[in-house]
């Protein structure tokens, strides 16, 4: 049994950990390891390898129900802890590790987050404290399309939140990590580009501004930031030359051609250590370790054995670094480079030793620009098509100048070389200012693309395969087909018999979209906080992904968890009208007795009157969509004593075969009254889960569900989609149908432990 194929055994028994919809319990796994066994001591080699996976995929679903358990079993009740700080922002949140749990030695590797709270004193990584804890497991928002922070937080070994009723420190002394970092902080705060030399250096990317996020990703040079396997590699392969080139002065007995690798192994883990061992950098010692075993077997191994290899290094150390993104851009990217290279190597030209770098970087830009296109498309939602123009010159600066620079500096701010140190900063800095004043000389490259291209995308790889294999010339009838089939979502006709109405998870706030032959029309906006709002974090974002233009938005009322993304919906699509009850400038009325039609569709306002005075949840627009057989009534934030005003008008036009539950489902509103006088039969809340009301009520969910109306709630399905046709009506829950996954559940008490 050969070494890469154990560790493709290993990767495809990882791999389900990815789609599975919930994990085997533990008596399974049990089985499986004990069938694993069994098979593994068989002659037969294909038994053998059938009892690996099944080993190997007991170990990967062991690592995930050792993850889920402290969200199941620690956010019952409170829980004394002592905390490992491994970061901190030095005022209200802060990440450390379980260490000791009620008085118990704690081996899981268990992280959690502290939102919102002071500690009694300074802070710092390396700290250690007591603390009694209430913690939540973590929850994020789930739109199809959208950033999964439960999977990104279990990939990160961070599965709990929550805050503290006391916090004892036990020992106040910081890190040495933190100490250096503290000190090479202040060093850097006199330079232009300071905080970029601390997130190339040290990994600290938070410091970085929103600006030189958004030119280098608007650019295709966002990978640079990260502490990934280019800066360790070359901080590895720096060392190797400094020791090798040390050997030459040594006599021939003392010189070992595996003192080299060794040394720049554990430098990679050093500096892995020193910018605190984040995930990718762990990754990156895990692979350059595995690289130099196979090294020293004295064995010639195949670059496709190689990746094997490593990979299943990774995913052996860490079975839940499978769920990372990161790890799947990293590894896509060496195989796509192994397969570029072997599938369509560097033509010999006839060129000047000059050009021939310049010609071998475009050669390997063009390869990593359009065979990554499908990961890429399918985590970031788009492109960079002046990434080519740009990595052309911003790998070999970075790489060959800047890093080394900013390395070298490190290294004398440990030796407090004071004034060699200042030059070297200088000169980093300098190079720094050459990349950015290059960079904003491009045109903004960013371009959105939508989910109807994600089979588009893998073209160019079908492409090199079948040219290479002149399948163009064998079998051309395939070719074509083949081409047309991952074309046909461009061309498919949007036109449907129904029509949808999403409520997407914004957590505390509302915002829905009505979705009809490719259009859509926005009923609210979400909420807005300093730095940011719904519509730019999850709106917008959906939306492009759907391939959809909103014509138009209904704003309930002006509160900020109902408006706060209108100005950013309003700078991505000036041409949208709005219509709301404020009498605002340029907003259209949306008053009582307005009726309109789009596309097919008959929208009645029922709530408010045009001469009612009430201003905040009362005032809020009710509008009701019908198609002539169904019909969804929205409510935004209305309250008890405007439902009894609004049912004593027309009552009989307000039934609905859904409700919007106004005012996310709190107590002051959904009355009894309006609740009968509708007749739906399905009612849909929005809500954070760790929202401070504790919305949406129980109360109120048992009065729907006593009426006879099916109660789905955002912080339970995530995003839910309604689809009406002739036929009936489809109800599609993001988090238990159309995207179940075992990282997607409700974690932790079965309702809201706020």
């Amino acid at each position: 049994m050969g070494l890469p194929a154990i560790s493709a055994c290993l990767i495809t028994a990882i791999l389900p950990l990815v789609w599975l919809p919930s994990l085997p319990n533990l008596s399974t796994v049990w089985v499986c390891i004990a069938v694993g066994v069994l098979l593994g001591l068989q002659r037969l080699l294909c038994l053998r390898y059938a009892g690996l996976w099944l080993v190997f995929f007991a170990w990967g679903v062991l690592a995930a129900l050792e993850s889920t358990w402290p969200m199941q079993n620690l956010t019952n009740a409170p829980q004394q802890a002592e905390i490992l700080i491994t970061a901190t922002d030095g005022a209200t949140t802060h990440q450390g590790k379980i260490v000791r749990l009620n008085g118990k030695p704690w081996y899981s590797t268990t992280g959690v987050t502290l939102y919102g709270q002071y500690l009694p004193q300074a802070v710092c990584p390396g700290q250690r404290w007591t603390m009694l804890l209430r913690l939540r497991a973590i929850h994020g928002e789930l739109n199809d399309g959208g950033f999964d922070s439960q999977r990104y937080a279990l990939a990160s070994h961070q599965p709990l939140t929550g805050r503290f009723t006391h916090a004892e420190v036990l020992d106040a002394s910081c890190g040495l990590r933190a100490q250096y970092l503290s000190s090479l902080t202040t060093t850097l705060t006199q330079y232009t580009w300071g905080t970029v030399i601390l997130g190339l250096g040290m990994g600290e990317r938070l410091a970085v501004t929103q600006e030189v996020k958004k030119l280098m990703r608007e650019t295709g040079t966002l990978h640079l930031m990260a502490i990934s396997g280019l800066h360790i590699a070359l901080a590895a392969s720096i060392v190797w030359l400094i020791v090798r080139g040390i050997q030459f002065l040594l006599p021939t007995d003392c010189i070992g051609w595996r003192v080299p690798l060794l040394a720049g192994v554990c430098f990679a883990a050093f500096y892995a250590w020193l910018t605190g061992m984040q995930p990718p950098a762990l990754r990156t010692v895990v692979s350059l370790a595995a690289l130099a075993s196979l090294r020293l077997s004295g064995r010639q191994w195949s670059p496709w054995q190689v990746w094997l290899c490593c990979v299943a290094s990774i995913l052996v150390v860490d079975p839940l670094a499978v769920l990372s993104q990161s790890l799947a851009l990293s590894a896509f990217a060496v195989a796509t480079l192994i397969f570029w290279y072997q599938w369509l190597p560097l033509p010999q030209w006839p060129v000047s030793r000059w050009i021939k770098p310049l010609v071998a970087l475009l050669h390997l830009q063009v390869g990593m620009l359009f065979l990554l296109l499908p990961l890429q498309v399918n985590i970031f939602h788009g492109m960079s098509i002046s990434s080519l123009v740009a990595n052309l010159f911003a790998v070999p600066l970075v790489t060959f100048i800047s890093v080394p620079l900013i390395l070298a500096g490190m290294l004398l701010h440990l030796c407090e070389l004071t004034l060699l140190e200042a030059k070297v900063w200088f000169l980093a800095d300098k190079s720094l200012d050459v990349l950015f004043w290059l960079l904003k000389e491009l045109p903004d490259g960013w371009m959105d693309i939508d989910e109807r291209w994600q089979l588009v995308t893998c073209l160019p790889w079908f492409a090199i395969i079948a040219w290479r294999l002149r399948a163009w010339k064998s079998i051309p009838a395939v070719c074509i087909a083949g081409s047309v089939l991952l074309t046909f979502p461009l061309w498919r006709p949007l036109k449907t018999e129904g029509w949808t109405l999403h409520m997407l998870d914004i957590g505390q706030g509302l915002a829905m979209a009505i979705e009809r032959h490719g259009k859509v029309i926005m009923y609210d906006t979400g909420l807005a906080w300093p730095g940011g709002d719904s519509a730019k974090q999850h709106i917008i974002p959906w939306l492009r992904w759907h391939h959809l233009t909103p014509e138009g938005v209904i704003i309930s009322h002006e509160h900020m968890d109902h408006i706060g993304g209108l100005t950013s919906l309003q700078d991505t699509w000036p041409k949208m009208w709005i219509k709301s009850p404020l009498g605002w400038a340029g907003h259209q009325p949306c008053f009582r007795g307005q009726r309109w039609q789009w596309q097919g569709l008959t929208f009645t306002v029922h709530w408010p009157p045009k001469e009612y005075q009430a201003q905040g949840n009362n005032h809020s627009c009710v509008v009701k969509i019908d198609d002539g057989e169904f019909s969804a009534l929205l409510t935004g934030d209305i309250e008890a004593k405007a439902e009894q005003l609004m049912l004593s008008h027309h009552w009989q036009a307000l039934t609905s075969t859904l409700i919007q539950v106004p005012h996310h489902g709190s107590n002051t509103s959904s009355s009894q009254a309006l609740v009968q006088r509708v007749e739906g039969k399905i009612a849909l809340a929005s809500a954070a889960r760790y929202n401070a009301w504790h919305f949406p009520s129980i109360k109120v969910s048992r009065r729907y569900k006593k009426e006879g109306y099916s109660w789905f709630d955002t912080p339970q399905a995530g995003q839910i989609s309604v689809r009406f046709s002739p036929h009936g009506w489809q109800i599609l829950r993001l988090r238990d149908q159309i995207l179940p996954r075992w990282y997607h559940q409700w974690f932790g008490a079965p309702v809201d432990n706020g």
